[in-house]
């Protein structure tokens, strides 16, 4: 059993709190990925439940033992960092092999662990060749093979391929998935990048300044953020937002009435938000079309097409939304700069924010949002 289990968390430098009550269940054998903006406290976060940095509060238990005072070494964890951390005078094998040689391992056991884990990474033609003489994805995998063999109760990954071009991370994002489905170890990963966060996580664990924003599968933070910050973290290219005013509302809808005076149905449950209500409409970019004029329609002018061959990712200037609009569109559609087009706004595709951020609950996800797009 290698359930992790944080109760009220803190962690503090002096005076500066960079852990606030975190409370977090790691199930046996799922794969949470820690997601959020620079400096949010995930890497601090995973550097406790390995031992590199003491917890100022709270409990931290690990396949139930608590191990709030026990060493790195003695917690059932194996950690692979952003660096890789090879020694560059040691060939593969050796690298691999280093740490349990420490433990004063039976040479028979480290070289069958050594061969088992490089053939799951397949890297056993590698084994002779110094880390100078690999590919940065090569050295990661020897890296992850040095925490294979030992067997941990539980794998931590500190932004594992953040080092790596982005063709070589989307090959090992298929890696980490299939290294999960074969081991069925609890894994931890920390990552900024929240495609790779929706790609891999069973779960993900929303940070911002410290604080757990929200916890839940991929498809449920995208479809039901709790605020406007998961929102607009999860999901690529990022969620538009455009400030509004309520102009009706009950428990299956809101109209929302937009700075060019236009109005926008959500089919959330809008019953806390009486007409004139400050609220924030979210639309995800993928979620826009071209329409002719009609209802659930804006009208917003092209500032510049990213053409990116199957699709285009279009940038538009509408009042009042906090950056320029941007619409995911079929490559084969020919929009050009300076021209003024009318996109459709699913009701069904809508998010709605009050005036604190928080979430209106939404009405329609999935299927729903198929058909509306």
């Amino acid at each position: 059993m290698a359930e992790v289990v944080l109760k009220g968390v803190h962690k503090a430098f002096g005076d500066v709190q960079i852990l606030r009550n975190i409370d977090l269940d790691v199930h046996d054998g799922e794969f949470m990925v820690f997601v959020g903006p620079s400096g949010c406290g995930k890497s601090t976060l995973l550097r406790t439940i390995a031992g590199l940095e003491d917890i100022t509060s709270g409990t931290l238990t690990i396949g139930g033992r608590v191990v709030n005072d026990i060493p790195p070494a003695e917690r059932g964890i194996a950690m692979v960092f952003q660096s890789y951390a090879l020694y560059p005078h040691m060939n593969l094998y050796e690298n691999m092999a280093f740490g349990l040689k420490l433990a004063k391992v039976p040479a028979p056991e480290i070289d069958g662990a050594v061969k088992n884990a490089a053939k799951i990474l397949h890297i056993e033609h590698l084994l002779e060749r110094k880390p100078k003489d690999l590919s940065g994805g090569q050295r990661q995998r020897v890296a992850i093979g040095r925490a294979i063999v030992r067997q941990p109760d539980v794998f931590l990954f500190d932004e594992p391929l953040s080092n790596l071009d982005a063709a070589l991370r989307m090959s090992m994002r298929y890696e980490f998935a299939k290294l999960h489905e074969q081991l069925k170890t609890t894994m931890i990963y920390v990552t900024h990048d929240q495609v790779e966060a929706m790609t891999l996580a069973d779960r993900i664990v929303v940070l911002q300044a410290g604080r757990i924003e929200q916890i839940g599968a991929p498809l449920d933070l995208y479809e039901h953020p709790d605020n406007l910050f998961v929102a607009g973290f999860i999901g690529s290219p990022r969620m538009n937002f455009i400030d509004g005013t309520v102009a009706s509302a009950d428990a299956g809808h809101a109209v929302v009435q937009l700075a060019d005076g236009s109005q926008v149905r959500c089919e959330v449950d809008a019953r806390r938000a009486p007409a004139g209500t400050k609220v924030t409409l979210g639309v995800r970019p993928e979620h826009l079309r071209p329409m002719p004029p009609g209802e659930n329609t804006i009208q917003a002018t092209v500032t510049f097409v990213d053409r990116l061959g199957g699709t285009s990712v279009v940038y538009f200037d509408f009042p009042k939304a906090a950056t320029s609009l941007t619409a995911e569109l079929p490559g084969h559609l020919r929009v050009h700069g300076g021209e003024v087009v009318t996109l459709t706004v699913p009701a069904a595709s809508c998010y709605l924010f009050d005036a604190d951020g928080r979430a209106f609950r939404r009405l329609a996800t999935g299927d729903a949002e198929q058909r509306a797009a």
